[in-house]
C-alpha cells in the first residue's frame, strides 16, 4: 500500500485494527504489518489463514470491506496478492536435503 503522505496516519489505524486482539477471526494465524524502512508511506499488509474457506470469509467480511475502502488514500491502486501452500515440510527436510548434498560432495 502506497499512502499518500497526509493520510499515512488514518491508513495505519486501519491497519492496526485487523492485528488487535478484537480483529482476531476465527482460522486467522496470523496478521501482520510491516512498513517500508526507505519509504515510511509503504505498508504491506501479510495475513496467514487455516484454510482458504477462513481466508474467504474474511474477504467477504465487513472488516475486509473497510480495508478496501482504504483505496482512496493510496497514490497508486492497491496491490492484492493470494499465495496459497499445498504442501509443508518442516526441519526432516532441511536434513535430509544436506545429507544428499553432504554425499554429492564428496
Amino acid at each position: 500500500m502506497n499512502v499518500f503522505p497526509e493520510k499515512r496516519k488514518e491508513v495505519l489505524q486501519t491497519l492496526l485494527s485487523f492485528i488487535s486482539p478484537p480483529g482476531k477471526k476465527k482460522g486467522c494465524l496470523s496478521y501482520c504489518i510491516f512498513n517500508d524502512i526507505n519509504d515510511k508511506n509503504i505498508f504491506n499488509l501479510i495475513s496467514e489463514w487455516e484454510t482458504r474457506r477462513h481466508m474467504d470469509l474474511h474477504i467477504r467480511s465487513e472488516r475486509f470491506r473497510v480495508l478496501l475502502g482504504t483505496k482512496s488514500l493510496l497514490c497508486e491502486p492497491l496491490k492484492i496478492q493470494i499465495l496459497t501452500v499445498l504442501d509443508s515440510e518442516g526441519i526432516e527436510a532441511v536434513n535430509f536435503v544436506r545429507k544428499k548434498e553432504t554425499a554429492f560432495s564428496l
